[in-house]
């Protein structure tokens, strides 16, 4: 790659073939054709279309790196279930190049480089009880355990309730926060958090 566009892409977390274009000051087609070429030799990894990131930059991002990568995938989302609750330090499982998250859109998985991003929808009314921390979207603690029990109810998540430390959580918030949720949701938090 030549080293002036190297300098301006490797500022971005991400890019598009928009960026490409600018930076190397061509046409949207040559951009289109030089991402292709640099997808191919490995240069640039392709997520989802018009969305790459730079081979040698991917190897070092971090954990927040890639939540607001994850962020940005599908739009709007938000870092959930055992991602979010790895992250607070409420789970023993420790999630490495697994990232979950919540979104209004379609269910996906986005994979790249043995990196997993899943995205479960669920219903508008469900969408809420998430903050911005450090650039990225992200459950409360208690939302995103009331999204993984809600989809794992349903049966769309699987869920390993002895690796979570419910002790944690705020009871009084998790009564709250389940009273829009379905009464099966609802007997599940009940039975599990004892309340």
């Amino acid at each position: 790659m030549k080293p002036f566009l190297w300098e301006k892409l490797k500022e971005k977390l991400f890019f598009s073939t928009e960026d490409v274009a600018n930076a190397a000051g061509g046409t949207g087609e040559s951009a289109n054709v030089l991402c292709s070429r640099y997808g191919k030799k490995g240069t640039f990894i392709k997520l989802k279309k018009n969305f790459y990131i730079l081979e040698q930059i991917w190897e070092r991002y971090t954990q927040l790196e890639f939540f607001k990568i994850a962020n940005f995938l599908q739009v709007p989302s938000y870092i959930s279930c055992m991602s979010a609750l790895s992250y607070y330090g409420i789970t023993t499982q420790i999630q490495r190049n697994w990232y979950e998250s919540i979104s209004l859109r379609r269910s996906a998985k986005f994979e790249a480089k043995g990196t997993v991003f899943n995205y479960y929808k669920i219903r508008k009314e469900f969408y809420f009880g998430f903050l911005k921390e450090e650039n990225f979207f992200i459950a409360t603690r208690e939302k995103a355990f009331l999204d993984a029990v809600y989809l794992h109810s349903f049966g769309k998540y699987p869920l390993d309730l002895s690796s979570i430390d419910v002790n944690s959580f705020d009871n009084e918030t998790i009564v709250r926060l389940t009273e829009p949720y379905p009464q099966r949701t609802q007997q599940k938090i009940k039975e599990i958090c004892r309340i």
